[in-house]
């Protein structure tokens, strides 16, 4: 247990440096742009008066590195500015539309676990029979197909064709589990759809692997049942490899959001960095970017931590 302590204490001590790179790529990155702050704010029509006290109360007429240290300083608080235009605090915003985002990712997430460990574990059982053969062609069908692009065909046909689903909107939890599950169902199967055939693949094949060594063997020759090998033994190992490229599907999941949070009209976090984009908010497009990137970050950090439970090989190597 100690080690394993340590090991997670070491973990965190790297996201120092990590989101310190992440906030100056992100502060590099907007900076580099060829769209002006204060002109976005002021309108065309400002004058250079108007644009040089803009820019000196907000700090950007100062050198570079005084800008990021400002910029850090207001980050570690929580503020990110205020929106162009109607001048919300963008922590507001991100309060507002991180849950809905976090809720569509999470249930991505679980539909995308689910479809991966009943297709692999089902083609690894059934290596090289019609199951295994019809598995690899879903399997390839699903990671071949946008999630856009299966987004509006549900759109089409379960929501306009059959009245099964919502095709826009977000029915908050509190408004009922059912209305709030109808209006996630279609965005997070359009998410989970390509991840979930992406792991099923490598569960099928670490599967394999696994049941391909000797003490899998050695197990059915002592009598264990089935359900036991596979279940207790092969399942646990087979999942260390799935779990190491979960971390980076979730990181898909969280920008996927973006586009089908605009398809479906969802308050979330994709709307508002399509809202900084077409608004040419800085801030909003700075915290936004920020934030996505701190999940993404944290998830990873619970996928490694995951890992080490998983593979107890890896404790004692530390």
């Amino acid at each position: 247990m100690q080690s394993i302590l340590t090991m997670i204490v070491r973990r965190l001590l790297t996201l120092v440096p990590l989101m310190l790179g992440i906030a100056l790529f992100v502060f590099v990155v907007m900076r580099l742009s060829p769209v002006n702050s204060a002109v976005a704010a002021l309108g065309d029509q400002a004058s250079p008066e108007q644009i040089a006290e803009y820019e000196a109360s907000r700090g950007l007429d100062q050198p570079a590195p005084v800008q990021f240290v400002r910029f850090l300083g207001h980050v570690l608080r929580g503020d990110f500015g205020e929106t162009i235009g109607v001048a919300r605090p963008v922590s507001t915003l991100v309060g507002e539309a991180l849950p809905l985002t976090l809720q569509l990712t999470a249930i991505g997430v679980f539909l995308a676990l689910v479809l991966a460990l009943v297709l692999g574990i089902t083609a690894a059982l059934f290596r090289d029979r019609w199951p295994d053969q019809v598995i690899r062609v879903l399997s390839m069908t699903g990671i071949s197909v946008p999630s856009f692009w299966l987004a509006l065909l549900m759109i089409q046909h379960l929501s306009l064709g059959l009245g099964w689903f919502p095709n826009a909107g977000y029915a908050n939890p509190s408004d009922g589990l059912g209305p709030f599950l109808r209006s996630m169902a279609m965005p997070a199967i359009a998410l989970a759809v390509p991840v979930g055939a992406s792991l099923a693949r490598i569960v099928r094949t670490s599967m394999v692997e696994e049941l391909d060594k000797e003490y899998v063997r050695t197990a059915y020759g002592a009598g264990l049942p089935p359900v036991v090998v596979v279940g207790r033994n092969v399942l646990r190992n087979a999942l260390v490899n799935p779990l190491t490229v979960l971390g980076l599907r979730v990181g898909y999941l969280l920008g996927g959001t973006i586009i089908i949070e605009a398809i479906f009209s969802m308050p979330g976090m994709g709307t508002l960095v399509m809202q900084s984009v077409t608004n040419n908010d800085t801030n909003l497009a700075q915290g936004t970017i920020l934030v996505i990137a701190f999940c993404f970050v944290i998830v990873n950090l619970v996928v490694d931590i995951l890992y080490l439970f998983a593979n107890p090989r890896l404790r004692g190597g530390h």
